[in-house]
């Protein structure tokens, strides 16, 4: 019941979403078959282009006694100041009754109690594999919390209340970013969807104890197809009740920030492709264009500035969504960019995203429209890490600026972006089945180093065979990049210690980019 696929293929995310609109008549929609974002309360939250088009009918709301009902797949995001602020989210498996959270500084007071709010999400019978379906996800934000403070809380609704002797186990906890610079650990990785391998990882990513988490997007998979159509019959939109029961050992307690890869595209909620995102996270409001990229978001956290994009902006490779934003998001980034770099209080930028702009892997290897667009940005602004995911392995390259290698740089060693060039980590074995290299593995301990590479990049003119010099580590197994950030005095080498941790827990890679504080 999708968009045919002999037009789906000649047709934008937002004329498929439009013929969709059309072909479900409200009488269809009535009886249950269209696809909608709504309030359980009976008001409307459609994103984008869809909070314009015709009334739909809201998704079946009938209720079930509320103590019968546990909360799931808690996760956490910050807001623009992760000092003060905090979202939680969660699921419930049917609607209920006014949700709410409570917080406290202790889990024997949590007497504060705020509202909850229930973003609904319809998937009717015939939109992919699934049946009928209704999810239902709830979102807190809290504001005015304190700097560097921890807290207590739980989630719950009429007839489950967390404060109850008998559900202080349903607790979570979280911890706001600090009012100065001070010592701090980040996780990161891309790819992750549904796997044993995926719960090996959050397990030892939970073991590091970050203060934030990054995922370079492709998040749960629940659109295996991945090119932003909705002609994709693979779509099951349960995948994601999956995924939110598996991350929420991490996601509970650690900022769970996420950016938006191809596979999240799934095209039947808006005409962007992210109306089941923004159903289902809540993340920074101070991107440039929240109508088309909710994923394009940026936050500091001590002495470090992080910077979330969205290629599917820039990429050739799926252009589902290629120019979307008519160039606003290159304009902020840079703009971003340009107002960190003036900022005394922070030494380092991070960028993470999905599509990569350096790798060498046989399935996608790097996005010319990245290349094109950030890179020199990257350069101009000596961007300190970059962060990518889609391609299913970790790739590290040597230190790079105008396309080639500026510095080699082998394990152990450390780079200085202010004078050098940029480096550049593929962190996408996070769960997903792995692809492949053309050269051999080489890691630490297991080194096999060689002077070039066969690869190849996506251009709007297709794909363009390149021989590289940059790749420095390959590793084809399971993993996840861990960041040590260490500030310094003024005047001093501040610096970012990176890992790649195998799912064994051994190191793979490690490199350090050092600044001179300010």
């Amino acid at each position: 019941m999708g968009v045919p696929e002999q037009l789906a293929d000649r047709m934008s995310m937002a004329e498929q979403h439009e013929y969709l609109r059309a072909r479900f008549s409200r009488r269809t929609m009535i009886r249950g078959g269209a696809v909608t974002l709504g309030a359980v309360t009976g008001g409307a939250f459609v994103p984008g282009a869809t909070a314009q088009a015709t009334p739909m009918a809201a998704p079946r709301t009938e209720t079930v006694d509320g103590s019968l009902v546990a909360p799931f797949g808690r996760h956490l995001a910050y807001g623009s100041d992760p000092r003060t602020e905090m979202t939680v989210s969660w699921q419930v498996p049917v609607a209920v009754k006014k949700p709410f959270i409570r917080i406290g500084a202790h889990p024997w007071d949590l007497s504060r109690k705020i509202d909850a709010e229930v973003r609904s999400l319809y998937t009717p019978a015939g939109v992919g594999t699934s049946a009928d379906h209704t999810q239902y996800y709830v979102h807190a934000k809290l504001t005015h919390l304190k700097p560097g403070k921890t807290y207590y809380y739980g989630v719950g609704h009429q007839g489950f209340d967390p404060a109850a002797p008998h559900l202080v186990g349903t607790l979570g906890t979280f911890t706001t970013a600090p009012a100065h610079k001070a010592p701090f650990t980040f996780t990161a990785f891309g790819d992750q969807g549904v796997s044993y391998h995926g719960l090996a990882n959050d397990s030892l990513i939970l073991g590091q104890n970050p203060a934030f988490h990054l995922h370079a997007g492709d998040i749960a998979y629940a659109d295996p197809a991945g090119q932003g159509k909705s002609a994709d019959t693979g779509f099951d939109s349960r995948v994601w009740d999956q995924f939110l029961a598996q991350t929420e050992s991490v996601a509970k307690s650690v900022p769970w920030m996420v950016s938006y890869g191809n596979h999240d595209m799934e095209a039947w909620y808006s005409p962007n492709g992210y109306g089941g995102e923004e159903a289902r996270f809540t993340l920074p409001d101070n991107g440039p264009d929240k109508k088309n990229l909710p994923g394009v978001y940026s936050f500091v956290h001590g002495n470090t500035a992080i910077i979330s994009l969205d290629p599917n902006d820039v990429s050739y490779e799926i252009p589902a969504n290629l120019g979307i934003s008519g160039g606003t998001q290159t304009t902020w980034f840079e703009g971003q960019l340009k107002k960190f770099r003036a900022r005394h209080d922070i030494d380092f930028i991070v960028v993470f995203f999905h599509h990569c702009a350096y790798c060498t892997s046989t399935a996608h290897a790097s996005e010319g429209g990245v290349r094109q667009e950030w890179v020199p940005l990257f350069e101009k602004y000596t961007v300190d890490l970059v962060i990518n995911g889609h391609n299913h392995q970790y790739e590290r390259t040597d230190v790079i600026k105008g396309n080639k290698v500026a510095k080699k740089l082998p394990i152990g060693e450390t780079a200085y972006p202010e004078t050098e060039g940029v480096v550049y980590v593929t962190a996408g074995a996070a769960g997903r089945s792995l692809y492949a290299f053309t050269a051999p593995d080489s890691y630490e301990g297991h080194q096999n180093e060689v002077e070039s590479v066969a690869s190849f990049i996506n251009t709007k003119d297709g794909k363009v065979n390149e021989t590289v010099a940059w790749s420095r580590v390959r590793y084809l197994n399971y993993s996840f990049l861990r960041v040590d950030v260490e500030p310094a005095p003024r005047g001093h080498w501040a610096k970012l210690k990176v890992s790649g941790i195998a799912e064994t827990g051994d190191r793979i890679d490690h490199f350090t980019v050092a600044r001179k504080a300010k």
